[in-house]
């Protein structure tokens, strides 16, 4: 059982920035690769960013590339986002998902464990 806790939601201004964590309790997660994924008001949940188990190799949602960083300390066991320049479309629930795997993993149903959720806002 893999237990993911969210943190550093807000709200931002346009061109803003935030820092998503997602720290993890439980089994071992060194071999869990970790995922970003959210929802907006009214939408279906969607992908944003995975990163693979040793952080080695990351991926990214086009809209988010080049803005969005996903990094990992397997020592702190905390998944982090990093986001700049920040869109009012950006806003919405994000949550943080894990689980077993070698590659990035960039689908909603490769992932068995997720966190609560953490509201991202970005508005004038």
């Amino acid at each position: 059982q893999v237990q993911l806790l969210e943190s550093g939601g807000g709200w931002v201004r346009p061109g803003g920035s935030l820092r998503l964590s997602c720290a993890a309790r439980g089994r071992t997660f060194l071999a869990y690769a970790t995922g970003w994924f959210r929802q907006a008001p009214g939408k279906e949940r969607e992908f944003v960013a995975t990163i693979t188990w040793s952080g080695g190799s990351a991926f990214y949602a086009d809209s988010v590339k080049d803005r969005f960083t996903i990094s990992k300390d397997n020592i702190k066991a905390t998944v982090y986002l990093q986001m700049n320049n920040l869109r009012p479309e950006d806003t919405g629930v994000y949550y943080c998902a894990a689980d077993r795997g070698t590659d990035t993993m960039p689908k909603l149903s490769d992932y068995g464990y997720w966190g609560q959720g953490i509201q991202v806002t970005v508005s004038s």
